[in-house]
């Protein structure tokens, strides 16, 4: 079985799916290098998996989601310093042939993630 990683954004200060959020992967391992950019629907997925199939390997990723972009942009933060903007996670994968899903719950003051389905 081919593994993948996904992702999606919810907004849940306003209760919906988080559309037009730009996110990066890199892999860290011996490094920081960008291996994908991909920006949330609006069903705050993402239109392809992250990384997928053979190009999933086993180690150490991150994900940096422009939070702040997307506050600003509905509306939720002014233009000084937020208090979020760029949210980084950082996630080992084990398993290469496992499905990783990496969401995250977003407000203007806080944030969560978990590993899900």
């Amino acid at each position: 079985m081919a593994g993948r990683l996904t992702t999606h954004v919810l907004d849940t200060a306003k209760g919906a799916p988080a559309a037009g959020v730009p996110i990066a992967l890199f892999r860290l391992d011996g490094g920081r290098a960008l291996i994908a950019e991909r920006v949330t629907n609006r069903d705050g997925r993402t239109d392809a998996p992250m990384l997928e199939g053979e190009n999933l390997t086993p180690g150490t990723y991150e994900l940096v989601f422009f939070a702040g972009d997307y506050l600003r942009a509905s509306g939720q933060a002014g233009e000084g310093v937020l208090f979020l903007d760029e949210i980084p996670i950082r996630f080992g994968v084990p398993d290469a042939g496992q499905h990783y899903h990496v969401p995250l719950l977003i407000s203007p003051f806080a944030y969560s993630t978990y590993r899900g389905s």
